[in-house]
């Protein structure tokens, strides 16, 4: 289970190994033992609401809690159906010092070898529905991942929802804020918002 502490992990003064050692080398130790004890909770997690999904979907991809050279300013997962495997839109689960997100992304990394490209992915917008989706969190891509979000009723529905460029998109989805984890099923959670999500993922391939 995620609790506020789950968030809390992430706050330390440096990431990268190289700065640890110099600045902080008697904390290494415990920094990993501390992110190896929470990642295990994280991919379990994962696992939890993958066997919840099923099928049509492919396995989640679950990034590692370090890169060999630092550690991870957050977690991150992301479903895909299996048929979409190579594509680059995501359903993507993020954990950071802020909160747990779950949303429908473009996963820029994969814009390269994705079969769509990103104006097919922008297709969900014109499935957007005000009512359905009123309460779901909208923002640009490039928006910082701790930023307030606002959902699509504040900002006065599709009509307000304006691409600034050919590079722009937007993410939808849904937060739990650091102090309301562990108050319920976050696997649970999760995965009934990725259910929601799936008429636009799938939006993004037609």
């Amino acid at each position: 289970m995620l609790t506020p502490a789950s968030c809390d992990l992430f706050n330390i003064p440096f990431f990268q190994f190289a700065q640890l050692k110099k600045y902080q080398p008697e904390a290494i130790p415990q920094i990993k033992a501390d992110y190896k004890a929470n990642w295990q909770i994280w991919r379990d997690l994962i696992g939890q609401v993958a066997a919840d999904l099923g099928e049509p979907f492919a396995a989640p991809h679950i990034e590692r809690w370090c890169n060999g050279w630092q550690v991870r300013a957050h977690f991150f997962a992301f479903f895909k159906y299996a048929q979409y495997q190579d594509s680059a839109a995501i359903l993507s689960v993020l954990l950071n010092r802020r909160r747990l997100s779950v949303s429908l992304d473009w996963h820029c990394y994969k814009a390269g070898v994705s079969p769509i490209a990103l104006p097919e992915y922008n297709q969900w917008l014109v499935r957007l529905d005000d009512k359905q989706y009123a309460d779901f969190d909208v923002w640009h891509g490039d928006t910082d991942e701790y930023a307030d979000y606002q959902t699509l009723a504040e900002q006065g529905g599709c009509q307000a929802l304006t691409l600034q460029s050919p590079d722009d998109f937007y993410c939808i989805g849904r937060q739990l804020e650091r102090d309301e984890l562990g108050k319920q099923n976050e696997a649970v959670w999760i995965a009934d918002t990725i259910r929601a999500l799936l008429p636009l993922y799938e939006a993004c391939f037609r």
